[in-house]
């Protein structure tokens, strides 16, 4: 099952990244925004519940689905749709490193198992 999730994380980086060239996206900005997500790591520092909340909450494809409908409904879909397709690129590329969604036992326990075994 592990692979299967992992193969499916690189589908969508691979996936996200074509979009993104395809609309003619700025690569500067890609590298600049590909690993913003990471600062919820941060969130570790008020404990593994908090830290486990905030880190899923920018590492699901719903957040940005949900950013990009929005913008979609108000009619902002200029700037949002590229962030968003960085944004599902970053999500992707962790799932095939392994990183996934967290445990509130601590950063180390995923949906993928466990980092670093």
């Amino acid at each position: 099952m592990n692979r299967l999730l992992r193969a499916e994380g690189l589908a969508q980086f691979l996936g996200a990244t074509f979009l993104y060239w395809q609309m003619g996206g700025n690569w500067f900005w890609f590298a600049v925004l590909f690993f913003l997500p990471d600062i919820s790591f941060a969130a570790y520092l008020a404990g593994p519940k908090a830290g486990a909340l905030i880190y899923n909450a920018l590492h699901t494809i719903v957040s940005p689905t949900i950013l990009y409908l929005l913008a979609v409904a108000l009619g902002a879909t200029t700037n949002v749709g590229p962030i968003t397709l960085v944004w599902l690129a970053h999500i992707g590329f962790d799932r095939v490193l392994g990183y996934g969604l967290k445990y509130f036992r601590g950063f180390n326990d995923t949906h993928l198992g466990r980092i670093g075994t």
